[in-house]
């Protein structure tokens, strides 16, 4: 949108379709950072510090993104037990993947 656009005068339904989506975007952000953070907390130090990101798909796949190929490998050992602690908050999860994230790490505060 160019300057001139955004002091353009907009009709009321289309701010509104405006703020919808942008708090429809915050609200996925928080669920995806709320499911890392459960992760996290069920896996405890150190194996949370390898999970960088997490993402529930709408046909129940759980994606736990590592920091590393060697966290990626450890956590999926850990597979079932991450499913059971996610699904007390999120019960549709019914299977994971576990990947390697790019140029990702785990962020120092969780909490």
């Amino acid at each position: 949108m160019s300057d001139a656009s955004r002091n353009q005068p907009r009709s009321l339904g289309t701010l509104f379709t405006e703020v919808k989506a942008l708090g429809a975007l915050a609200e996925a952000v928080e669920r995806h950072l709320d499911l890392a953070t459960q992760v996290r907390t069920a896996l405890g130090e150190p194996l949370g510090s390898g999970v960088s990101a997490c993402n529930l798909r709408p046909d129940g796949t759980l994606i736990v993104t590592a920091t590393s190929p060697e966290w990626a490998a450890r956590l999926r050992f850990e597979a079932e037990a991450i499913l059971g602690a996610c699904r007390r908050q999120f019960p549709a999860a019914s299977r994971i993947r576990v990947r390697v994230g790019t140029n990702q790490t785990a962020p120092t505060g969780t909490g």
